[in-house]
């Protein structure tokens, strides 16, 4: 089926056909499927859908946070205390499962949040490093793009802030070091190939491969075929506009 065919005959649940942001959800829960009994620590609307829509589906041993001291549910409700120290405690410890942005990303998954341009005099400064190190060597960690494009899938970042496949090989630091995969709105992205570099893993309904390598800023490894993004189940299109997101929140953060 091509991809307009595939793009038209995309799954209908409650409320139409699943939407590109529909996708980006259940791209991102998959990231946490087999987890086990880890924080999840989600950085953004999507990615947090994401979590969410993994702890009530097929994760349900998932631990979520409201950001500050408490473990909650995906609904909010309190579910115990979790103080900062603890919190740094899991993460030495390598029981918390990231998903964070990214300003830029390379072909090996190193990430940038700190500045564009030279560190020495940028052209803008970001966030700033932050806990990105600390995240890549010691727990489990994937990425989340909006806006899947060459400013931001980079031949090579001006600041490496989360640590890429090759640094983290070199330096020794590749035994705790587990990257996991890239979602964009164009599609996943995976490190499934000899190098460890970035490679098409799927493609999400309506996008082609074309289109993904014209918004990459690398040679990018594409197998012969790429399957589409998985359908979201009836099950979770429900949770995911009835109970997680009715206010189609969702919508505002992925174009198409």
């Amino acid at each position: 089926m091509d991809v307009n065919a595939r793009a038209a005959a995309a799954a209908a649940g409650p409320g139409g056909a699943v939407s590109r942001a529909e996708y980006c959800v259940v791209a991102c829960a998959e990231e946490w499927r087999g987890a086990g009994e880890v924080l999840a620590s989600p950085m953004g609307l999507v990615p947090s859908l994401g979590a969410r829509l993994a702890r009530l589906t097929f994760s349900p041993d998932l631990l979520l946070t409201d950001g500050e001291a408490l473990l909650v549910g995906p609904d909010g409700e309190v579910e115990g205390w979790l103080p900062y120290r603890r919190h740094l405690d899991l993460v030495a410890g390598g029981r918390r499962h990231v998903m964070m942005g990214a300003s830029q990303i390379d072909r090996y998954g190193n990430q940038n949040i700190s500045c564009i341009g030279d560190w020495e005099r940028p052209d803008r400064q970001l966030l700033g490093v932050r806990g990105a190190p600390a995240n890549t060597v010691n727990n489990p960690v994937g990425y989340w793009v909006p806006r899947h494009s060459r400013r931001v899938f980079v031949e090579r970042v001006d600041m490496v802030c989360g640590v890429g496949h090759d640094r983290a090989a070199s330096g020794g630091a590749g035994r705790f070091h587990r990257l996991g995969r890239v979602v964009s709105d164009l599609g996943v992205f995976d490190f499934a190939t000899p190098d460890r570099s970035m490679r098409l893993a799927s493609l999400h309904p309506g996008v082609g491969v074309e289109e993904v390598r014209e918004a990459t800023g690398f040679a990018l490894a594409v197998p012969e075929e790429v399957p589409y993004t998985r359908d979201p189940t009836a099950e979770e299109l429900r949770l995911l506009r009835e109970v997680l997101d009715p206010a189609g929140l969702r919508e505002r953060e992925v174009r198409g």
